[in-house]
């Protein structure tokens, strides 16, 4: 039976991460996180869903599991170039009262992918997690922990205290809600071409459990251009926020827009109700960009991946 990830599987899987975040944030990697889940799905499913497949485990009614693993399919960008996605991956979370269940995540990711070459995400601190995964025949990805690897981290901070945002002269802060649309996806586009994103995205990212227009904050250039973004995901329950995800347009880099957007947007969530901020970046030090944008305004590492790759048999 084909599984694809519903809205209503989504909201449970959101309520694990709170749940984890509350216990033991450490164990939160990126692809788990709250806001993290909100984005990927809303931005991807209508377009590349019937490539996903999700399997849930619960106690009771509570969900404690999940699995969410993505299958070979072909990425088209917006600039006509496509990319074959050849492997499988998967992200998933397991609470940790229930750290056995990965041995049963561990068997239905192998039944599910098939034999194709598949990665997996657990994170560094989840010690008994990395241990099963590597009895099953899973060995540490050699090209993502690189010096430009694929890795992520995720970094977190407190809204104490938040400095003022400052924007060079005739640029504003909008958000999506005044800017609209069609302005929200074209600084999307701008900022991360060539890239699959479209107004079908969008409208899927704005169904998206949690998403907020007003939280989702745009930087106006001078001559109308959308030149810098970033949405924040509010979690309600431990009065944190995330930024998935921050861009700014490559005309407009290095005038200090992604600062200011992040300390705007900082002020925003905690006038929300947040006391808590999270952002991911690439870890390796070969990506240094991000991660020093982010360290310069509070922000330090929370936790990270430790990617693990099988190769087809």
């Amino acid at each position: 039976m084909i599984t694809e990830l519903t809205v209503e599987d989504l909201r449970l899987m959101q309520g694990l991460a709170q749940r984890v975040t509350a216990a033991r944030p450490e164990l939160v990697n990126g692809d788990a996180a709250y806001g993290e889940l909100a984005w990927n799905w809303g931005k991807d499913h209508a377009a590349f869903g019937a490539s996903w497949r999700r399997e849930l485990w619960f106690d009771g009614g509570d969900l404690v599991a999940w699995a969410w693993a993505r299958l070979p399919h072909r990425v088209r960008r917006g600039d006509g170039t496509a990319k074959d996605v050849t492997g499988a991956s998967l992200a998933h979370q397991v609470h940790p009262g229930h750290a056995g269940l990965v041995d049963e995540v561990i068997a239905w990711y192998e039944a599910t992918a098939g034999e194709v070459d598949r990665s997996a995400l657990p994170g560094v601190a989840d010690e008994f997690g990395l241990a099963r995964w590597k009895a099953h025949g899973y060995e540490t990805d050699p090209d993502a922990l690189g010096d430009t690897g694929s890795w992520t981290q995720l970094n977190e901070r407190d809204l104490g205290d938040v400095a003022d945002p400052v924007l060079p002269a005739g640029f504003r802060f909008r958000t999506a809600a005044e800017a609209g649309p069609a302005a929200a996806v074209q600084a999307h586009v701008d900022a991360w071409a060539p890239t699959a994103y479209t107004a079908q995205s969008y409208e899927g990212v704005r169904h998206a459990p949690a998403y907020r227009a007003d939280l989702h904050v745009l930087v106006e250039a001078p001559d109308g251009t959308m030149a810098c973004s970033a949405i924040m995901w509010l979690d309600e329950a431990n009065r944190t926020a995330e930024f998935e995800p921050v861009g700014t347009h490559p005309g407009f880099r290095r005038r200090g827009l992604a600062r200011a957007t992040l300390l705007h947007g900082m002020r925003l969530a905690r006038d929300a109700g947040a006391r808590h901020m999270t952002v991911a970046c690439l870890g390796a030090p070969g990506h240094p960009g991000a991660r020093e944008l982010y360290y310069s305004v509070g922000f330090r590492e929370l936790s990270r991946d430790a990617p693990l790759v099988k190769a087809r048999a």
